[in-house]
């Protein structure tokens, strides 16, 4: 197929390799330099908007940070939308409020383009493996046509309902994953200050009820002080506060979830957004008065918790 990808970031541009891949050919439009860096890589035409990358797609693929991005990509003065292409999908991978996602496909589908929300959860090493799981929210006829290529990307594709359900979905993954990654690093702080070795205590919670992916592979990375990103923090607390602003707005108590973003507040705060989620332990080290990032620098072998 003719497809269009924007959004060349580090996830972004391991899709676009695998579709590649596939046999399709890519156009694209990319804004900045890192982003235009992975498109030379990939060998991609780049084209001067949006809007012309629509002109030539029978799909387009966006992978964008924020509602906004999707707003201006999609129905800004160069976007999707003046592409004007009746019969063209647009699948949009971010993660961005449902509320935005609904605006957009009803401005889309005045000019006949359909659109799937799809986020991903797996991060970077799923992408790169074409291993993401995809949460899509969409026209069941308009996700059969699409499937295929997502198929190209992930081992799991969940058709979640109308448009928006996939948005909803992901964000209730952010809730549950960050609520279990604040409590492995609250586990493994505990361990450690009750005089017990944090690598043997989570391989031996790992056998039982409290085991969790977090605790599995992010807790890893708190035993090892591996704090470089699989996924940065920043996305995470952007992820977080979007549900939380959609949960004051329905009147729904998150309780747990409103104290994890107080510790993502505060992981942003100590400049710990641009690595993993797992530097939440560091800020649960701060909290008792110690200097993490002197105790994390410049330890490339793996170690426990000190």
């Amino acid at each position: 197929m003719r497809l269009g990808f924007i959004g060349l970031g580090n996830m972004g541009s391991e899709l676009a390799r695998h579709l590649l891949a596939a046999g399709h050919t890519l156009s694209a439009f990319a804004r900045g330099e890192r982003s235009r860096a992975h498109a030379g890589r990939l060998g991609l035409t780049l084209l001067p908007s949006p809007a012309e990358v629509a002109r030539v797609s029978e799909v387009v693929f966006t992978m964008v940070t924020a509602g906004s991005d999707v707003e201006t990509v999609a129905l800004g003065p160069e976007g999707i939308v003046q592409g004007d292409v009746p019969g063209l999908v647009h699948v949009d991978l971010s993660t961005i409020s449902p509320a935005i996602t609904r605006a957009v496909g009803r401005r889309l589908a005045e000019r006949g383009i359909a659109m799937l929300d799809a986020p991903v959860s797996g991060g970077v090493t799923g992408a790169r493996a074409a291993a993401l799981t995809f949460f899509v929210g969409g026209e069941p006829a308009v996700f059969d046509r699409v499937r295929p290529l997502l198929a190209c990307l992930g081992q799991t594709i969940f058709h979640m309902g109308p448009l928006g359900t996939g948005q909803v979905t992901k964000l209730a993954n952010q809730i549950a994953l960050l609520a279990n990654l604040q409590g492995a690093a609250e586990a493994l702080l505990f361990a450690h200050a009750q005089g017990a070795d944090p690598a043997t205590v989570r391989e031996a919670l790992m056998t039982g009820f409290g085991a969790s992916r977090m605790l599995d592979v992010l807790g890893k990375k708190m035993v090892e002080r591996d704090f470089a990103a699989g996924i940065v923090a920043a996305l995470h607390h952007k992820d977080l506060g979007v549900a939380l602003e959609l949960a004051h707005d329905a009147g729904l108590p998150l309780p747990v979830s409103a104290q994890v973003m107080q510790q993502l507040n505060a992981l942003m705060a100590s400049g710990y957004g641009g690595q993993d989620t797992s530097s939440l332990l560091l800020v649960l080290e701060q909290m008792m008065g110690r200097n993490p990032q002197k105790e994390s620098a410049g330890n490339s072998a793996p170690r426990s918790t000190t």
